[in-house]
């Protein structure tokens, strides 16, 4: 039998001429095609190892091994062939080293994958190594390589002529070896019913079976991915869902959201990124409405429903009202049997806000619609100043505003936006201010245009106070949308949802909190297009802005406050923000500059780019490790038009 790799010398009239192209070591098999290929069945005929199914050295060759149909290659292609039947893909390799070491970069895992297993492999996908007292060491693959069977030389000028006539049906898979370098993750062990994990602390035995993981337990453990908890997506590799012998044959992922192992993870925030049409709504849709009707711990004991709070800039969350039309039987059984809420959501209020000669037309969805306007007053009574500093306040600018407004509360109990602007043309204001040094008249002049500079509509329309709404705002198992998609400007959108979430936050972390009802409901608060608000802007407001939120991102799982950030931008929102989000749910992003801000695995997050809609990274250290996972195709609510 002759060897792939070797050209058939009857195919060209004078084969010496290419002696130099060779290496020069074609004299060791003799000059005429007899006698290669006979040095090649010789090769394979003195490789114990091939025989067993393993790695062999590349120069064992028994010249004298028998030529028979029961020996050497033959043999060794026929047990390739049927190792496809057995139940692993292969053993481990000690040909290039075997060792187990803390630092990865040390560690040196690789398993001979056998030929008709070869096919199936692929980088990302999970396997199990047995140890012999029954222990087992889970891994992912993280490379692939074919390396030379046997003693030929395929860069010859005879081999390449030879390849380009026949074409690529003479490769034979057994004439090479085919390794899979392993990335140990962790030991499994049984302790009375129960399977656990640890670190990985020992090596595997040269030539034990490698093969592929298949049960769900033994996954979901290797990974650390909880049983119980908010539902994401199901494992995948590769954008491919992971399939085991199981019923349903799919590997969920969950977050973990109970107090088993501390605070709900909702309450140490979550981050969804995703690019334009990367499925960064709906899979934003089908996580809150995992979370509606849930119920959390609080300090006085009590079990109370979480209340979602989303503010949404494309009219779109308040269509989790309704159901999905796509969403038929067959679907909601599979949902039922792996335990995931769908459908609509019956307390859902879409909470309008009011600007002047400007109207809402909310046709995309039948949720209950509640206008209301910010008073003025709020900037005194949740201390916001920032409210109305514009971003181009300066430093010195800033301390004058904060005077101004005190002065004016003192003097207007409940004041409007109107009168601060009519104390403000108090030219006797102005030149007592100045003579007192409190003030500068240059200074004043610059805040009175700043202040006016804010749209004449948001403040004290013919709608309800937004303080008079906190029951309508937050509701036990309630969804509230506020919609800004109708407002006039990106400045006016901005002042409305800072006052509104400003007003949510202080509540929570308040000692003295102005609702009873934000105070006392766990909360889940939700941003589309975060990077909007939540940016490090170099100016006043900003670094206020900033300031409250970054506090309530650290206080939020005492206080039961969890952030929900969804963003196109990621690397634009604030760091002293971003450090404080424990779950990154990554979807394609293809933007260098934004996946390098998420700060996901590099293996994972070279993938990034390539993700189809709905294929995301879930990294969330308290949760599992970091993986792939891929969305339900369809939304569990209605999405779209």
């Amino acid at each position: 039998m002759t060897d792939a790799g070797e050209p058939n010398l009857g195919d060209f009239e004078d084969p010496g001429r290419f002696d130099d192209a060779t290496g020069g070591d074609r004299g060791a098999a003799g000059d005429d095609a007899e006698g290669r290929t006979g040095d090649a069945d010789a090769t394979a005929g003195g490789d114990s190892e091939a025989d067993a199914g393993v790695e062999s050295g590349a120069g064992a060759a028994d010249p004298d091994a028998p030529d028979d149909a029961d020996s050497g290659f033959a043999r060794y292609a026929m047990d390739a062939a049927e190792a496809a039947t057995a139940d692993g893909i292969g053993t481990v390799s000690v040909a290039q080293g075997l060792r187990v070491a803390e630092d990865d970069d040390e560690t040196s895992l690789k398993a001979f994958v056998t030929a008709g297993n070869r096919e199936d492999v692929r980088i990302g996908k999970y396997l199990l190594v047995p140890y012999p007292d029954g222990e087992q060491l889970f891994c992912r693959i993280t490379a692939l390589e074919y390396d030379q069977e046997f003693r030929t030389d395929d860069a010859t000028e005879l081999t390449a002529r030879r390849r380009m006539r026949t074409g690529p049906g003479d490769f034979t898979e057994a004439d090479y070896k085919y390794i899979a370098e392993l990335s140990p993750v962790a030991v499994l062990f049984s302790e009375g019913d129960d399977l656990k994990r640890r670190m990985v602390d020992r090596v595997p035995k040269p030539g034990a079976l490698v093969r592929q993981a298949s049960d769900a337990e033994q996954i979901k453990t290797g990974l650390a991915i909880p049983e119980e908890g908010v539902f994401l997506g199901h494992l995948s590799v590769g954008g491919e869902t992971v399939r085991t012998a199981a019923e349903p044959p799919t590997v969920d992922y969950r977050l973990k959201d109970d107090y088993a192992d501390g605070d709900p993870l909702v309450f140490r925030h979550t981050l969804v990124a995703g690019g334009t049409g990367s499925g960064k709504t709906h899979g934003a849709k089908n996580v809150l409405r995992q979370y509606l009707g849930r119920t959390y711990e609080t300090d006085d004991g009590r079990d109370a429903r979480a209340a979602v709070v989303m503010f949404d800039p494309q009219d779109e969350y308040a269509q989790m009202h309704d159901d999905n039309p796509a969403l038929d039987g067959e679907w909601a059984r599979r949902l039922e049997r792996e335990n995931i809420a769908y459908g609509g959501h019956d307390d859902t209020v879409a909470l309008v806000p009011t600007e002047a000669g400007v109207t809402y037309p909310g046709r995309g969805h039948r949720a209950e619609q509640v206008e209301f306007t910010i008073p003025f007053s709020v900037v005194d009574e949740y201390d916001m100043p920032w409210l109305v500093a514009g971003a181009s306040l300066n430093e010195n600018q800033y301390p004058a505003l904060l005077t101004l407004i005190n002065r004016f509360f003192r003097n207007y109990d409940g004041g409007t936006y109107q009168q601060f602007l009519n104390f403000l043309d108090d030219p006797a204001l102005k030149e007592e201010l100045d003579e007192t040094g409190r003030v500068h008249e240059a200074t004043f002049d610059a805040v009175k245009r700043r202040v006016r500079g804010v749209p004449s509509g948001v403040f004290d329309q013919d709608a309800k106070p937004i303080t008079e709404l906190d029951t309508t705002l937050v509701r036990p198992g309630g969804l509230t949308v506020v919609p800004t998609y109708h407002l006039s400007s990106a400045r006016a959108k901005e002042m409305f949802v800072l006052a509104v979430s400003a007003m949510l936050v202080d509540d929570k972390l308040s000692n003295s909190p102005r609702s009873a009802r934000i105070d006392e409901t766990p909360l889940v608060l939700g941003m589309d297009e975060a990077h909007n608000f939540l940016s490090g802007a170099d100016n006043v407001q900003a670094r206020q802005v900033v300031s409250t939120f970054t506090e309530a991102a650290k206080q939020g799982r005492k206080e039961r406050l969890g952030l929900f950030l969804v963003t196109q931008d990621p690397q634009d929102i604030a760091d002293p923000v971003f450090k404080q989000v424990n779950t990154r749910l990554v979807l394609n992003l293809g933007d260098e500059e934004a996946i390098s801000s998420v700060n996901i695995p590099p293996s994972l997050a070279r993938k990034v780019p390539y993700m189809e809609k709905g294929q995301q990274v879930v990294y969330s250290p308290d949760n599992s490790e970091p993986v792939e996972v891929t969305g339900l195709p369809i939304c569990l609510t209605r999405h779209g038009e």
